[in-house]
């Protein structure tokens, strides 16, 4: 795991290795063990490293083939990089490290972009074919890893995180109204777009090849084609693709820990690597101290259990001090306020090793979040009379009481009742909406004639396959939220403290296999979900943790913000921010805080929003720290 950036000049004007470095520096977080760059006439390339495989200097990027006619500067893991480097070597490709780096460029000299489908890991490059005067861009299947670039007129640009790229933009920074639209509802940007004008995402599963005369070519290289299952017992099957999927991220040269909720998912992968490895493995788990948010005691149930050496982090309300941090993490813009906790648990797991397992995925694969229920009762409710949906039920529950606890059903009901249940898809999507479209048109001074949000899942629904509604969700799901929400935070926040996060759930061999299966094997039909993943653990884990509903992994912002720190919110959103107000009305701005700060809402989630934004504003837009 590591940062790249590069520069590309179409003029054929040379590369000024001052400027690479420069640009490689702004990721100095991502790879604390050491920096190189590569820089060849209209090419080049620049790498921090965080040495994981091959902690010698053969290890050092960017790397060249063994004939010199191909770089790589690369950031990621290839789980099965043992398995293709012996069937390279034994066609004569003459390795000279022991590194993964060294098989992309031996699997690309052998196959050529065909060689993608070979790849089992997480990953985002730049390759520069010497002999073709070409530069290929790469990201991963899934989005685990970042990849971010700008096409300008004479260069183009690259790095893992936009602040590499910032370097050499022609321009200050811009706002980008389309993705702030979004943002808005959502709490994070989707790729392609940013908040930053001109700067795209490379989407997950594409490679970029651009070309000497400035030419560029967008390719998809894999997409979710589930065939159809073949598992006599899938339960079994999970439990065999999940074990070797963890099997193969424990391969390391540092100390591999894990993140531990407690929870089902990161239990699961736990339990497999304390099956895999013959020491106790390391574990961390983020604590509060307000009990309806605290599964401290799940995780030290596990890790007794497991027999895991236990570490915890205490995430407090003083951690909100922090927020400036987060935001210039991440800059795209993401505002999961569970960033947070993530943000202080990686800090504290980086005390002790390099590299964490997680349990991200499994919601996506197996039905974990309550939206797939809600879903299936939707689909009962939208029997009843209109006038009784509207005119008795949605006025009764938007008059409960606002609640701050983790397990809100206040909150959950509240959502559900005014989500668009006429398009199931919409109203997928409604029930994790901040802002609605018509709050947003009040809210901005210029709304601007964009979609609505929800439309954004409508392409990831039609390229699901089959009737199966809950699968299409889940398939919508892991293309659209997964990758711009959850995979945002794991990557940013680990690797602000050089810390190396791997998925085990997004194997890809796991992805498809879940996939074939209809949902009434992988949820089930019960209110728990994960049916599938539930039965898979039998024998492997304590019952009251396999039977355990799914509580997720948020902080408590909403009693924080009220603990003393409307200050905060005004002096961000209303005080010191005049360009602030120049994008957002300011009596709806004191709208949100007053029916926050007085208990008429929990707008908790919209003030994260608008905080984080405000703080993105001020340090990429007007260049304050």
């Amino acid at each position: 795991m590591c940062g790249i950036a590069g520069l590309f000049q179409f003029s054929g004007m040379p590369v000024s290795q001052a400027v690479i470095e420069r640009m490689t520096r702004t990721l100095a977080h991502r790879g604390p063990d050491g920096e190189g760059w590569h820089v060849e006439g209209p090419i080049g390339l620049g790498h921090r490293r965080l040495a994981v495989l091959d902690l010698s200097e053969a290890g050092a990027q960017p790397m060249a083939s063994a004939d010199g006619q191909l770089w790589v500067t690369y950031n990621g893991e290839l789980y099965n990089f043992q398995d293709l480097r012996a069937e390279l070597a034994a066609t004569g490709y003459p390795f000279r490290s022991r590194t993964d780096t060294e098989v992309i460029l031996a699997a690309y000299q052998a196959w050529g972009p065909a060689c993608l489908e070979r790849f089992n890991g997480m990953f985002a490059f730049a390759l520069w074919d010497v002999r073709h005067q070409q530069l290929w861009l790469v990201r991963d299947r899934l989005g685990v890893k970042p990849l971010f670039y700008t096409l300008q007129p004479g260069f183009l640009a690259f790095a893992s995180e936009i602040k590499g790229i910032l370097p050499v933009c022609s321009a200050p920074p811009a706002l980008n109204e389309e993705a702030l639209h979004h943002f808005l509802s959502l709490n994070y940007t989707p790729a392609p777009l940013t908040l930053f004008r001109g700067i795209l995402q490379l989407p997950p599963g594409h490679h970029l090849t651009c070309r000497r005369d400035g030419t560029t070519q967008l390719t998809s290289y894999w997409d979710l084609q589930p065939r159809a299952a073949t598992s006599a017992d899938p339960a079994a099957h999970l439990a065999e693709l999940l074990s070797d999927a963890v099997r193969l991220r424990l391969v390391s040269d540092v100390e591999v820990g894990a993140f531990l909720s407690g929870g089902l998912d990161s239990s699961a992968v736990v339990a497999w690597m304390q099956r895999h490895v013959p020491q106790r493995v390391k574990t961390f788990t983020a604590t509060f101290r307000e009990p309806s948010y605290d599964e401290g005691a799940y995780a030290r149930q596990v890790a007794a259990a497991l027999g895991t050496e236990h570490d915890e982090q205490v995430v407090e309300d003083g951690d909100l001090d922090l927020l400036p941090q987060l935001v210039w993490h991440s800059e795209e813009l993401t505002a999961d306020s569970s960033m947070l906790a993530l943000y202080r648990l990686a800090q504290r797991a980086r005390q002790k090793v390099k590299v964490v397992l997680t349990g991200d995925g499994a919601d996506e694969l197996f039905g974990g979040y309550s939206t797939y229920l809600a879903t299936r009762v939707a689909q009962a409710y939208r029997w009843v009379p209109r006038p009784v949906r509207e005119w008795v039920v949605r006025p009764l529950v938007n008059a409960l009481p606002p609640s701050t606890s983790k397990a809100s059903v206040e909150s959950q009901l509240r959502r559900f009742v005014n989500g668009d249940i006429s398009n199931m898809a919409h109203a997928h999507a409604s029930w994790r909406v901040i802002f609605t479209e018509e709050e947003k048109r009040t809210l901005a001074k210029s709304p601007g004639d964009w979609p609505p949000t929800a439309r954004l899942y409508e392409p990831f629904l039609a390229q699901a396959n089959g009737v199966d509604l809950i699968n299409r969700l889940l398939d919508a799901d892991l293309r659209f939220y997964l990758p711009n929400d959850m995979l945002v935070k794991v990557d940013r926040m680990t690797m602000a403290w050089g810390l190396e996060a791997r998925t085990p759930y997004l194997d890809y061999r796991l992805v498809e296999f879940a996939a074939s299966l209809p949902s009434r094997i992988k949820r089930g039909r019960g209110y728990s979900g994960k049916q599938l993943l539930r039965q898979a653990t039998v024998g492997l884990l304590p019952e009251p943790i396999r039977r355990r509903s799914k509580a997720g992994f948020n902080i408590p912002a909403s009693q924080w913000l009220r603990a003393g720190r409307r200050a905060f919110v005004e002096q961000h959103l209303l005080d010191t921010r005049p360009s602030l107000l120049t994008i957002f009305e300011r009596r709806e701005l004191e709208r949100v805080i007053r029916r926050h700060f007085s208990g008429q809402e929990d707008g908790s989630h919209k003030l994260w929003g608008l905080l984080c934004f405000s703080l993105w504003s001020q340090r990429f837009l007007d260049g304050q720290p």
